[in-house]
């Protein structure tokens, strides 16, 4: 029997209401959220005219880099109040925070305000780069949340997206502005509170909806795509560092990466179109009743405020009494349970040493005799890197979880591992040999964070994933500060000072510290080595004690929820009402016949 044909006239309104309040489409919006919550990536383009207009010397603009992490990373915030707001306030919130902070750093490096203090300038990067917890927890817990099954495929393409999505935003400002990098200020200020803004009642948990066989098959078209996109970035990016382009070049790159942006929107509406057609054919043109969604409500039920209240229990009575793991645990429950402390350590040590390889590998080129061109593709190599990491780690460890019960924790340790041999290349150079140390590096400094994200989820729960999920990469900032500025700023400060007093000078004769030859940072990255080896024996405990927990079927409860929901649901739909009474009136003519 042939298909039958596509939606039309006021078929097709029905059908693109029922696209847009879709799961599917919530998901394509949270892509382009993510595409826009990068822009801290982007702060060593603009960083120069900051320096320059403002006249900052090195270690003021050092202290707002400092800043701009801190605001990045710190998510508790949001996290908490995700708790108790709905999901469109979370955005909202954060799109004012991310124009405001922003906007803010453009007035003033274009002189159209008063010279701010440099305080002042330090909250303004923080409140702009705390903007992207916001749509981080806006976004991607909600998606985490809408697909449970698949969160670790789903975490390693969002936060994929957010590794592109400062090579994204480079090719466009080049299309709109050229190469003026006060203009980028500009539009990294309205893009992303923009884009917010046009999908904040879009992405929205949802509830009740049945799940689809073959969702892993749709996610696989999502990582192609992707894939796509960031090899053609890696190559506009090595062309534009090598070559002078002109501005329709520039327009023409742009055109490319938003075609690109938008072909995910071609297969949900595929999708979406299919699982139309198949339930008006199912139930002879009526919508399917099963497919409704049911959008969680931050007001309370009236069934829930006519409960009887129940005998007062104290806030700290359970804090230690934590429930098994894959249940909802509270957030003290989480923050003082031993595999959150665990997880934390080991974070603190693989994260931390992979932020300060990547903010050191500038210098690290220099110091070894590289070219300040070349530097540069040691940096692209490893935004690129890191997004292969991000969505390979999400990917493989979830296939190997599913189809070999492998925990997730020793795919983290096997990242951890292989960041060693990155940080031992540096140690000990050859040549060549800082090209592969900055692709292992971006590619075990991606794939730890969907890693760490989906660990939490599985062992602590969904309920308050918002707060828990911003607590844990707490580590990252706390690593990056004592292995970066304690550890390494440190010994490369006392081999600069060696080389100085061999040649006979003092501090005060030069301007900045500089180090050249193989030993600048050998201690540094031994020690680095040393840490994450730490990290991942450390890891390894988690393994040990998490293995029965992930023998088992860690979603079964998530089906059965969606499977009871689907069931109540098609109980009261009209189809099945009327199947109810036919088959009553039958019944009823069977039994006056009998008796007469």
């Amino acid at each position: 029997m042939a298909d039958p044909p596509g939606p039309t006239g006021p078929e097709a309104l029905r059908f693109a209401a029922h696209l847009l309040r879709g799961r599917w489409f919530t998901v394509f919006a949270t892509f382009l959220v993510m595409f826009g919550a990068g822009a801290t990536y982007l702060f060593g383009i603009y960083s120069k005219q900051i320096k320059s207009t403002l006249g900052y010397d090195q270690t003021t603009l050092n202290l707002l880099g400092f800043f701009k992490d801190l605001g990045a990373n710190v998510g508790v915030l949001s996290g908490l109040i995700a708790e108790v707001t709905p999901t469109w306030f979370v955005l909202l919130v954060g799109s004012a925070m991310n124009f405001a902070g922003y906007f803010l750093i453009w007035l003033a490096v274009t002189g159209r305000i008063p010279r701010p203090r440099v305080w002042q300038m330090c909250l303004y990067i923080c409140v702009g780069a705390n903007s992207q917890n916001f749509a981080n927890t806006g976004a991607l817990v909600t998606c985490v949340k809408n697909f449970p099954e698949g969160r670790g495929v789903m975490l390693g393409l969002l936060k994929g997206f957010v590794g592109l999505s400062g090579a994204v935003m480079t090719q466009m400002y080049l299309a709109i502005y050229g190469n003026d990098s006060k203009s980028l200020i500009l539009l990294i200020a309205w893009l992303p509170a923009a884009i917010s803004v046009l999908f904040v009642y879009t992405i929205r948990t949802m509830e009740g909806v049945p799940r689809q066989r073959d969702e892993q098959r749709v996610f696989y078209k999502f990582l192609y795509l992707s894939i796509v996109l960031a090899l053609f970035l890696m190559v506009m990016t090595i062309l534009q560092k090598q070559f002078v382009f002109p501005r329709a070049a520039y327009a023409a790159s742009a055109t490319v990466v938003c075609a690109l942006l938008f072909v995910p929107l071609l297969i949900i509406i595929g999708e979406e179109l299919a699982l139309w057609k198949k339930q008006n054919l199912k139930n002879h043109g009526l919508p399917n009743p099963a497919l409704r969604v049911k959008i969680e409500s931050s007001e309370p039920s009236l069934s829930k405020l006519v409960e009887p209240a129940a005998a007062h229990v104290p806030w700290y009575s359970d804090i230690f009494k934590p429930p098994p793991r894959g249940e909802d645990y509270t957030i003290l429950q989480a923050l003082l349970s031993v595999d959150m402390l665990i997880l934390f350590l080991a974070t603190l040590c693989g994260l931390g040493s992979s932020l300060t390889a990547v903010d050191n590998l500038g210098q690290i080129g220099e110091s070894l005799g590289y070219q300040a061109r070349i530097t540069s593709s040691f940096v692209s190599l490893v935004s690129i890197w890191n997004y292969f990491g991000r969505v390979f780690s999400g990917f493989i460890s979830e296939s190997l979880l599913v189809r070999y019960k492998v925990p997730r924790p020793l795919m983290l340790t096997f990242v951890l591992l292989l960041s060693c041999v990155g940080h031992l290349l540096i140690a000990f150079p050859s040549p060549g040999s800082l090209y592969i140390a900055s692709i292992i590096i971006g590619f075990s400094f991606g794939a730890q964070l969907p890693l760490l994200f989906a660990i939490i989820s599985e062992l602590f729960g969904l309920k308050y994933y918002s707060t828990l999920f911003n607590c844990g990469q707490l580590a990252s900032p706390l690593g990056s500060y004592i292995l970066n500025v304690k550890v390494t700023g440190m010994l490369y400060d006392r081999e600069a000072l060696k080389e100085l007093s061999r040649k006979g000078l003092s501090r005060d004769s030069v301007k900045e510290l500089t180090c050249m030859g193989r030993h600048c940072y050998r201690l540094s990255f031994i020690i680095l080595t040393l840490v994450t080896l730490f990290g991942a024996l450390v890891s390894l405990i988690l393994v040990g004690r998490t293995r029965e927990f992930y023998r088992g079927d860690i979603y079964e409860k998530f089906r059965d929820k969606v499977e009871d929901s689907s069931e109540r649901e098609l109980d009261a739909s009209p189809v099945k009402k009327d199947a109810d009474m036919a088959g009553e009136k039958s019944s009823s003519e069977r039994t006056n016949a009998t008796a007469a």
